[in-house]
């Protein structure tokens, strides 16, 4: 999964609280998307094309945060400019991001490293990892809207590992719902629990 140690990326520590959401719930959102033993095969192959290109396509969806000053501005310190530092931490647990996507089972660690995802873009843990000084929040709207781009991006870097159209779209499917589902994992430190 990683072979070097990145700052922050606390996947399986002790360091990882439980997520509040239970592996039975876990399951019935998986039902809910359709996420088949299928989809895990063809989000392992998709690995195999992926998690080589992985800073490759951090780096495209990057380059789209970065020409969009409302959104940009989430990685800025107080005297406005870009967090050099910052950004340089987050894309390195983003790059590892995609690998896991492909490679880790939906076990209590991967819930538990969900929780965690979406409570580091809260105020409740936003910059603490790092110690930075950015806007304590990254609003859930995009979160959401720029899940397109996360999904879509990810078609052009299959296509790069050539196979079939068939093999393809169904590596796309997996990598699809899974997105949607970490997603949907992440937002719930955004709502109160009974609306969640």
């Amino acid at each position: 999964m990683t072979t070097t140690k990145i700052s922050g990326y606390d996947y399986g520590t002790p360091q990882v609280a439980t997520s509040p959401v239970s592996m039975e719930e876990l399951r019935q959102l998986e039902q809910t998307i359709g996420w088949t033993n299928e989809d895990a095969e063809a989000l392992k192959r998709a690995g195999e094309i992926l998690c080589d290109q992985a800073e490759a396509m951090v780096d495209s969806w990057r380059a789209k945060i970065g020409a969009q000053p409302y959104l940009a501005k989430w990685f800025f310190g107080p005297d406005g400019k870009p967090d050099d530092t910052y950004k340089a931490a987050v894309k390195k647990r983003f790059v590892q991001w995609v690998s896991d996507t492909c490679t880790r089972p939906h076990d209590q660690a991967w819930l538990d490293y969900q929780e965690e995802i979406g409570l580091r873009h809260t105020p409740a843990k936003k910059n603490k990892t790092d110690g930075a000084h950015t806007p304590n929040v990254m609003p859930l709207r995009y979160l959401f809207a720029f899940t397109g781009q996360v999904i879509l991006g990810a078609k052009d870097f299959l296509l790069k590992g050539g196979g079939d159209s068939a093999e393809i779209e169904r590596m796309q499917a997996a990598w699809t719902k899974s997105v949607l589902l970490q997603i949907t994992l992440w937002s719930r430190p955004f709502t109160r629990d009974e609306l969640w």
